[in-house]
């Protein structure tokens, strides 16, 4: 029987649903929740990206500000405009669009970014917290994967949870996130010698990598839930992910497609964090 394909569209339609009712509260009380973005150059990608949770943080109610900085802007420069919006109470989560300009260190400005106002959960004070399992904003997409996977009552504890990829935005925090949540968690990356004799081991395979068809049916155990967050762009123009969607899907029991799958969550946990900072605030 073909896998129960899980759309992050339906589950992120109705996450942000509720928020909008979350946010009509917190203003009754005076509250009004405040997202800054702040991107440097003119990346045609992070342009995409910032008006894309431009547009999702006004449609439920997030005050929007986007401040743009040419590709001259000095690392100094962007550490002022940081700290200007650490300290405006208006503001309560502050997201820096990566990559930077080559010249600007991102870890440094990462730093710079308050851990109470780091609603992308990249800050290593926020890190630290994770994987001390901790209360903390935690990155995205890790978090979205874990909302997608309890939306359909998915049993993760006890269960084993090989992650592809060692990234610090998807596959390190990920990782932990399972282990949290009592999991038993295998980490695979481009070292790792003969792939699939640990993918097809795993309950949960979540691959994070972005190499087109990297998961085929030997790699996956029958009834595995299979989550991709790989995203490239073929030469035909079409959009693929880690794993080979159509044989796959007839061996696993949950699978996500490419797109309409991880993505769209990615943005709603944004948008969670930054009303959860609002109500720190």
């Amino acid at each position: 029987m073909p896998a129960e394909v899980i759309y992050g569209t339906e589950i992120a339609t109705k996450l942000r649903n509720e928020l909008r009712k979350e946010i009509m509260s917190l203003q009754k009380k005076g509250i009004q929740p405040g997202l800054a973005v702040i991107i440097v150059g003119d990346d045609p990608a992070s342009k995409v990206y910032v008006r894309e949770k431009k547009r999702a943080s006004e449609a439920i109610g997030i005050h929007s500000k986007v401040i743009e900085l040419n590709e001259a802007t000095s690392q100094q420069e962007l550490l002022d405009k940081v700290l200007e919006l650490n300290n405006d109470s208006s503001i309560h989560g502050i997201l820096v669009q990566l990559p930077l300009p080559k010249h600007i260190d991102a870890k440094i400005i990462i730093e710079s970014i308050t851990p109470n106002k780091d609603v992308d959960g990249f800050h290593p004070i926020n890190v630290g917290r994770l994987i001390t399992n901790q209360e903390c904003f935690v990155p995205c997409t890790p978090l979205g994967i874990l909302y997608m996977i309890k939306d359909k009552n998915i049993p993760i504890e006890g269960k084993h949870v090989v992650v592809v990829g060692r990234s610090n935005i998807v596959g390190k925090p990920v990782g932990h996130l399972f282990l949290n949540e009592n999991a038993t968690v295998t980490y695979c990356h481009s070292a790792t010698e003969d792939l699939y004799n640990h993918t097809k081991k795993a309950d949960i395979l979540i691959s994070a990598v972005g190499k087109p068809n990297l998961i085929n049916e030997q790699g996956v155990k029958d009834g595995a839930v299979v989550i991709d967050v790989g995203n490239s762009v073929l030469s035909s123009g079409k959009l693929s992910g880690d794993v080979n969607f159509d044989v796959v899907k007839e061996k696993a029991s949950y699978i996500t497609p490419v797109p309409k799958g991880v993505g769209p969550m990615t943005i709603t946990m944004l948008l969670n964090n930054t009303i959860i900072a609002a109500k720190q605030s």
